[in-house]
């Protein structure tokens, strides 16, 4: 497929969907006028030296939630290489291309829509700050174990041993437990305090802006929309305890609901494209790289399958040429991929930001690049797929977070139950996971806590209560 045919594909999506919902009335304005404002905090924030959307950051990088990813799985456990990725260096290199994309995309914004500046006080500086915050925090609800921790806690809730622990529960706060998301989990560690904590509401109280653009799913887990075709229902990312937060923020932000009788759900925040950009930018070109670094895919290939992404007219054959070393022509290779992807993905929004501030485009930017870019990058994957995340390592660990994390799961969610006759797992359970209100709040309270572990807390937990290992032996 020719770029004009591609242009035109592009055309015929934005008409389709146009048509399903006539063309919602939306601004960049709209959607930033009560952008800096902070979840539960009237407090006025704005600084010369630094945007509330950097300050965002770092809290962010300072919260012990994102600390923990330093011992959570990107693709291969406990890698003996210090190399390889784990979550923390995953986020940071996506936050990082998180900026570039908003940076870039933000001069073109601000030239185009410049009443930003004086009517909402928005710079274009501040859409790299604020994509780069949100591509931070955008793994920051995953569970041990990579996404296998996330099958096996949707699997135990599908068993017949949790039965019993969620028969009082509502068809959407058993879809919560038994469709397990690590978006869902992630909104609710940045937006929600414990009531045993703190009695200031808001989590990380982070801006509203900066929420919304986190939200890749912003819908409840049922009904399932996967069908409808649009990025914004691929999955869920809000758990029935938050829905009401994030009402009010897309409320405040004038985000589009696509609400049913069934169900509430919203478009997509717009500058969330960008960070589900970053991010499949990085897992696809990353991760390869990474399965070169341990042996698992030779020179040959990732040197053939990076080239097919270069853009050769603007390629510095001669300086890769002096590269000697395998590794660094890898690695300037890398860079170079992603600065095009980078800039191709940039350009997609700015041609087609009218349709997606107004929720007529509502797809992946990776899925509206050339058909050559498309075909080299599911190569990558499928590389990917048979030569790294089916490698002996990965499978060891999907095996052991399906056996591990099953096992803390039905120890501490009876525990967090019924405390009187587990009062030993009761009381290893932090305070600000215990109890809640209805049996909903125990198990995710209970749920929450297992999720949050890192992979070594986890196999150390469940070593210590099955009596395999003793705590300093």
């Amino acid at each position: 497929m020719n770029q004009k045919n591609r242009k035109s594909e592009i055309e015929n999506l934005k008409s389709e969907i146009s048509n399903k919902s006539s063309l919602h009335q939306q601004s960049w304005l709209s959607y930033f006028k009560n952008a800096k404002e902070r979840l539960f905090d009237d407090k006025q924030y704005d600084h010369k030296d630094r945007s509330v959307f950097q300050m965002d950051y770092d809290r962010i990088v300072f919260s012990s939630a994102f600390r923990r990813l330093q011992n959570k799985t990107q693709v291969l456990p406990f890698p003996k290489s210090d190399y390889v990725r784990n979550r923390l260096t995953h986020s940071l290199e996506t936050a990082s291309v998180g900026r570039s994309l908003g940076n870039i995309v933000g001069v073109e914004i601000i030239k185009k829509y410049p009443e930003l500046i004086n009517e909402a006080g928005i710079q274009s500086t501040d859409f790299g700050h604020l994509v780069s915050a949100a591509c931070l925090a955008h793994d920051i609800g995953n569970p041990p174990f990579g996404h296998s921790g996330e099958a096996a806690i949707s699997r135990y809730f599908k068993s017949e041993q949790a039965q019993d622990f969620i028969k009082n529960l509502t068809d959407k706060q058993k879809a919560d437990l038994q469709n397990f998301e690590g978006n869902a989990s992630g909104f609710r560690l940045v937006a929600h305090t414990p009531e045993q904590q703190s009695q200031i509401k808001g989590g990380l109280r982070l801006t509203l802006a900066t929420y919304a653009t986190f939200t890749k799913y912003p819908k409840e887990s049922l009904p399932k929309r996967k069908k409808e075709g649009q990025a914004s229902l691929k999955k869920f990312g809000l758990y029935q305890s938050e829905i009401a937060i994030f009402e009010e923020i897309a409320g405040k932000l004038n985000m589009i609901p696509q609400h049913t009788d069934e169900g509430k759900a919203w478009k997509r925040f717009p500058l969330t494209f960008l960070v589900e950009a970053a991010d499949d930018i990085c897992y696809r070109i990353i991760d390869f790289e990474d399965g070169f670094h341990i042996g698992y895919i030779p020179f040959e290939i990732i040197e053939k399958r990076f080239f097919n992404l270069v853009d050769l007219s603007n390629f510095d054959q001669n300086r890769y040429d002096k590269i000697l070393a395998q590794d660094e022509k890898v690695n300037y290779l890398r860079s170079v991929v992603i600065n095009r992807l980078v800039r191709e993905a940039a350009r997609i929004f700015i041609e087609n930001e009218e349709h997606f501030i107004a929720g007529s485009l509502d797809k992946a930017l990776l899925d509206l690049m050339s058909e050559d870019l498309q075909t080299n990058l599911n190569a990558i994957i499928k590389e990917s797929v048979d030569k790294i995340y089916q490698s002996e390592p990965v499978l060891k660990i999907e095996l052991a977070g399906l056996k591990v994390i099953p096992d803390l799961l039905h120890k501490f969610v009876g525990a967090n139950l019924y405390p009187k006759a587990h009062k030993q797992l009761y009381k290893l359970l932090p305070p600000a996971y215990r109890n809640g209100t209805t049996d909903y709040d125990k198990i995710l309270n209970a749920t929450m806590f297992i999720s949050n572990m890192t992979d070594r807390q986890a196999v150390e937990l469940y070593r210590h209560i099955n009596g395999v290992e003793l705590p300093g032996y």
